[in-house]
This record gives structure tokens, C-alpha cells and sequence, in this order.
């Protein structure tokens, strides 16, 4: 007789067994994967009965816990610590429903399917493989595996955004590269936005290291909250900035005699993003202006001192050589 393990009658119930063989086919993971899995701790080492290793139930489910996991984006240490989290008692379902919440669709748009002759016709009919490429690439089209001259789109708002700005002689490579532009500063908002509510709001769930059933569940609720109001943010202070800079810019070409400066006899300069938040940080979003303006008035007159006191030291020379 072998030291083979022939599987239960009930595969998958409570008290199957299986070969390293049967439950890497089952799992959909690979011998060496498994093995692997082991050696780092992933995953319980198997009853040992003469020769040969048993397998169990228990070994199945983690291998799926760990590939549903891993397609999540969780790397192998994370794993390690989600899965000790669990077997401590602390709870897995909260967590995931978390992760559910967070990798989920941020907008009720749903994707659609455009065909490359629909593409080409709404963009003027003249195909363009260079802006086909770029579309691609930004993830404004995606192409479907398998299937020849047909995409999806996965924000049809953003395609017909570029539709009616192509209509109204934008070109293509002039509204892919604003997209590119556009797509870094919005970034910035959302990352500022995700370090914000982590200090203020999430901290308490992370503090100490991954979060109870429990409170994944309580996090995933406030995110569910909380995920339209960055959205609503944006729409209005948007919405406010088209309004001041679209009412500027018509009376600079309407009156291009008038001036927007203040009459104080100040001028507005811009200054790059980051260094705005750099003093933000540092003395409050009230403070900025006032910042700025001290810090300018300073540097002048360092430099002032700086040219009195240069002229001093070359007069002093010239009439010690007299």
C-alpha cells in the first residue's frame, strides 16, 4: 500500500484530504507555489502520516484567502499580517469589506463598448493610430482581450468630453496632453485629500497595526460617507475658480485697457503648488498670504544690507590702497 491520500468522498467539506497534487489543482496554485507559501509562513504546515503529507479543508480555503488577496494588491507580507490578524481572533470579513470599499467604484458611471468605426467616425472620421495609442495608454480606451476593433470605455463622460472638444477644433494630441496635465494636479487634490481624512479620521483604525473585524466594518462605513464629499469639493471649488478666472479672462479681452490688480498697488503672483502647501503646513492656510509677503520683504532687504555693505567694504579698500 502507498503512502498516497485518496480524497474524501466530500471534496472541499470539512473533513477532505487531499495530496499536495489534488489541492494545488483544486486551489488553481502550483507544488512549488504551495511549498513556497509554507516556507514563509502563509500557510500551516500539513499532518504528516508515514510518508506522506495530508492536506485538509483549512489548506484550501487560505490558499483561495491568499489568491482573492493577491489580486487585490496586497503583497505577501501583508498577507502574512492580515492572515496572523485573523488567526488571533481578530477577524477577516471586516477587512475585506473594507478593501471591497475602498478598491470599488468611486462614480456611478458604467463602462460601455465602443467599436474602432464608431471611434474613428466620432473623431472626424480619419483614423489616427498615434492618438488611438494615446487613448490606450491614459486609460481612456481599454482594449478587450480577444476581440479585434472594439474597446471599453471605461468613463464614457471623459470620451465625449474629447469628442466635443475635437468637434470644436481642439486636436487630438493638444487635448491628450492637457488630459496628462490635468491628470497630475488631480492626483495631488486626491492625495491631499487621502492625507487629510487618514490624519483626522482613519488614524484611529491604523494605530495599532491591522484593524479588528469590528472596526474594518466601522472604517468601511465612514468611507462609504465619506467618498462623495472630496467629489462635492471639487464640483464647488471648481466650479468657483471657472467662474473668477472665465469672468477675468472675458474682460481682458473685452477691455484690454483694464487691469485686474488690486488698487491697493499690490500684484498677484503665482507660485508653484508645492510651495504653497509648504507654508500652509507651516503657519496655516490664513497665514499664507502674510507668509509670502514677509518672507519677500526680508529677502529685499537682506539683499539691500547686503549691497551697503559691499559698497562699504570697496570704498574701505579703495582708501586703504590711497
Amino acid at each position: 500500500m502507498s503512502g498516497a491520500v485518496a480524497e474524501s468522498p466530500a471534496p472541499g467539506g470539512p473533513s477532505a484530504e487531499y495530496r499536495i497534487e489534488d489541492l494545488a489543482h483544486r486551489s488553481g496554485a502550483t507544488v512549488r507555489t504551495i511549498r513556497a507559501y509554507q516556507d514563509r509562513g502563509l500557510l500551516p504546515r500539513p499532518e504528516r502520516r508515514g510518508r506522506a503529507n495530508v492536506y485538509g479543508a483549512a489548506h484550501l480555503t487560505r490558499l483561495r484567502q491568499i489568491a482573492d488577496l493577491l489580486d487585490r494588491g496586497y503583497t505577501l507580507s501583508s498577507i502574512k499580517e492580515l492572515l496572523e490578524a485573523w488567526d488571533a481572533g481578530r477577524g477577516l470579513g471586516g477587512v475585506l469589506g473594507l478593501v471591497a470599499e475602498v478598491q470599488g467604484p468611486w462614480t456611478d458611471e458604467e463602462a460601455t463598448r465602443i467599436t474602432r468605426a464608431e471611434l474613428d467616425a466620432a473623431f472626424g472620421g480619419a483614423p489616427d493610430e498615434r492618438a488611438l495609442a494615446e487613448a490606450v495608454e491614459l486609460g481612456v480606451l481599454e482594449r478587450i482581450p480577444g476581440v479585434r476593433d472594439e474597446f471599453l470605455v471605461p468613463s464614457p463622460q471623459e470620451l465625449a468630453v474629447a469628442v466635443e472638444l475635437h468637434a470644436e477644433g481642439v486636436p487630438l494630441r493638444a487635448i491628450s496632453g492637457h488630459l496628462r496635465e490635468l491628470r497630475l494636479q488631480v492626483e495631488h487634490i486626491a492625495s491631499r485629500f487621502l492625507e487629510f481624512t487618514t490624519e483626522h479620521v482613519f488614524a484611529r483604525y491604523l494605530e495599532h497595526g491591522p484593524p479588528s473585524d469590528a472596526e474594518a466594518a466601522e472604517a468601511a462605513s465612514v468611507v462609504r460617507r465619506l467618498r462623495p464629499l472630496a467629489r462635492q469639493t471639487v464640483d464647488a471649488e471648481l466650479a468657483r475658480a471657472m467662474q473668477l478666472f472665465a469672468t477675468r479672462h472675458l474682460r481682458r479681452h473685452l477691455a484690454p485697457g483694464e487691469t485686474d490688480e488690486p488698487a491697493s498697488g499690490t500684484r498677484s503672483v503665482a507660485l508653484p503648488a508645492q510651495v504653497i502647501d509648504g507654508v500652509e503646513r507651516l503657519v496655516g492656510a490664513e497665514g499664507v498670504a502674510e507668509f509670502v509677503a514677509a518672507a519677500t520683504e526680508r529677502e529685499l532687504r537682506a539683499r539691500v544690507m547686503d549691497r551697503l555693505a559691499s559698497k562699504h567694504h570697496k570704498s574701505g579698500t579703495v582708501d586703504q590702497v590711497g
